[in-house]
């Protein structure tokens, strides 16, 4: 039996020549990296623990998430990378070059078979090109420089084959968004997804780089795709050497195959508050926006920004509506300026920033305000996220379309005239809770209250909300615990040292952050039971030794708030010691058991 891509390309990093769905393995790392608000700590670990590097050349540091420095937290955490780098003879892509993930792909790092970690949870958008990317923790690329490998469960694979010829004017923006609206953010949890098509042969870097963007929300391990010879022959000019294509082998085996009609798609929108929640564009038709933004690893290409352009000439940004445009790297700023692009842009009423992650980071150019709506390109719109206003997600041609109408509008039906704002809505303003503290005791069994949370999805900013991101200080990050999860704002402020939270499908999607691990651990919380996890939170509370479980319903314990709950770790019993119901779930793996008793991956 022949292997999957992501297989294969495992394996040949491993010192197995066959891998399998299941297995846990030692994969060598080709590119080590971490980002501006991850790398401090990944600095932090390396030098409390007197780690050294394995290999420098291998290992990078990129600013991209702030390239400004304009919070002063960011600027500080910028430069304690900057002056590692510099001591450890670490390449440094600095706050002139853009999003990492597109840089590794630009300079020729990354490629079709490599591996590669990074702290940004987007990472598998190297899969645009065929190579293993994965977000991970702090921890895991501290460990990763440090070891230069680290320990991955092969996951299993499926296979989607769109079919039929592609519509007109339907961009890749749209066929990802039609992908999260049938899939979900977690009926894919955890898998690699492999996209074939006669149509699918034919996508270009940009656009496949699109639809690997968001497999995070997903739920996917990664989105891979087999490149074709043009996309070969950029990554063998951009490296500088020759090089063989990694595909899956002809009798590779997939868990599930999907027979998609490509025939049927049409321009979507993603609705404020979940990426996987789309519609098609005409549903939403007339809604007001108060902003735009053209960027993100998403969408911040070459060929999009064309598209807009060619929109956009002629004609002026709606009365009112601020449009932000952001390159995802220099380089392509700088073609945007030879082509004239940023010219026309500028003249349409435009705010172009240089290369970064820029709106999706909520940083860069700015957050959206409490009210505001915003229509984007980037590739999540949780609550909070962009700021405390409204997200639509769509394609750069609906969006750029939508700033000129100042309202939502299919790419092909832009008014006459725009339309005009009316009164403003009264503000809101929320609170910021603040709670104290303790440590959490970490023994095989544990038990203790209950807080039961019955919902699917809770993703890292519901958790730890970004705006937090630079606190470096773990007895810090327990008061903001939840405190961006709608009904459970004043979470850190009733939690008791000893509860443990239950909950439901793909815990802690989104981001890579450890902080939505460590906030957890700050309050005292003894552990977390949910059906399912996002795969990165999942990696992120192993190497931290914060007990998680699963249980494929917990709907069984018959829970209510306050009910006694008690976790055997070792066996997998979960008992609800009030109503004395008693389920099984997943025991702790082996590798699971050993960071755990070790006090954590170091």
């Amino acid at each position: 039996m022949g292997m999957t891509l992501i297989e294969k390309i495992l394996a040949n990093h491993s010192k197995e020549s066959v891998v399998k769905p299941g297995d846990i393995i030692d994969v060598e790392i080709d590119i080590r990296a971490a980002r501006d608000f991850g790398g401090a700590n990944v600095v932090k670990n390396i030098q409390e623990h007197k780690l050294k590097i394995a290999d420098p050349k291998k290992t990078y540091f990129t600013f991209d998430c702030n390239p400004t420095g304009s919070d002063q937290k960011y600027a500080i955490n910028q430069q304690i990378c900057r002056l590692f780098a510099r001591d450890n003879g670490v390449k440094v892509f600095d706050i002139n070059t853009g999003i990492g993930t597109h840089t590794l792909i630009e300079q020729g790092l990354a490629y079709s078979g490599i591996t590669a970690v990074t702290t940004d949870s987007h990472a598998n958008i190297l899969g645009a090109v065929g190579a293993f990317g994965q977000g991970m923790g702090d921890k895991d690329i501290a460990a990763a420089i440090h070891k230069g490998k680290v320990w991955f469960k092969v996951p299993k694979s499926v296979k989607i084959n769109l079919n039929g010829k592609r519509p007109e004017r339907i961009y890749a923006k749209d066929i990802v968004l039609e992908l999260l609206n049938r899939f979900g953010a977690n009926s894919l949890l955890g898998y690699s997804v492999e996209i074939y098509g006669g149509e699918v042969d034919h996508l270009t870097l940009d656009e496949r780089i699109t639809i690997s963007s968001m497999a995070t929300e997903m739920g996917c391990i990664i989105i891979l795709f087999t490149p074709n010879d043009s996309i070969m022959e950029y990554s063998q000019f951009r490296n500088g050497r020759k090089f063989d294509v990694v595909k899956a082998d002809p009798d590779a085996e997939y868990d599930q195959v999907f027979e998609i009609d490509l025939e049927e798609f049409v321009p979507r929108v993603s609705l404020p508050g979940e990426p996987h929640n789309t519609v098609p564009v005409s549903k939403v038709r007339g809604v007001k926006i108060d902003s735009a933004f053209i960027g993100s690893c998403t969408n911040g290409r070459m060929e999009d920004f064309r598209i807009v352009a060619d929109i956009l000439k002629g004609k002026k940004v709606a009365p009112g509506v601020v449009f932000k445009i952001v390159p995802a790297t220099d380089e392509i700023w700088n073609e945007c300026l030879k082509e004239g692009l940023i010219n026309i842009f500028k003249e349409a009423g435009a705010m172009v920033s240089n290369a970064g992650c820029a709106g999706c980071a909520a940083g860069q150019v700015g957050q959206n305000g409490e009210g505001e709506v915003t229509i984007s390109t980037g590739n999540r719109n949780f609550p909070g996220k962009q700021g405390k206003g409204k997200v639509y997600l769509a394609s750069p041609a609906t969006v750029v379309a939508s700033a000129i109408a100042g309202c939502i509008v299919p790419h092909d039906e832009i008014p006459e005239h725009p339309v005009t704002f009316g009164p403003r809505k009264e503000i809101e303003v929320g609170t910021i809770l603040h709670s104290s503290s303790e440590v959490l005791i970490r023994p095989k069994r544990i038990e203790g209250r209950a807080w039961y949370i019955p919902m699917d999805n809770i993703d890292t900013d519901m958790i730890y909300h970004n705006r937090y991101l630079s606190i470096t200080d773990t007895d810090e990050m327990g008061q903001y615990t939840f405190d961006n999860l709608e009904g459970y704002e004043d979470f850190a402020q009733k939690a008791k040292s000893g509860d443990i939270v239950i909950t439901h499908k793909n815990f802690g999607s989104g981001s890579s952050r450890q902080q939505a691990v460590d906030c957890f651990k700050a309050l005292g919380i003894q552990g977390i039971l949910a059906e399912s996890y996002g795969a990165i939170y999942e990696r992120n509370a192993i190497n931290a030794a914060f007990p998680i479980m699963t249980c494929v319903d917990v709907s069984r314990l018959n829970l209510t708030d306050g009910d006694t709950i008690r976790l055997d770790l070792e066996t997998g019993k979960i008992t609800n010691t009030t109503k004395n119901i008693s389920v099984q779930g997943e025991r702790f793996s082996e590798v699971q058991l050993e960071i755990y008793q070790n006090g954590g991956l170091f």
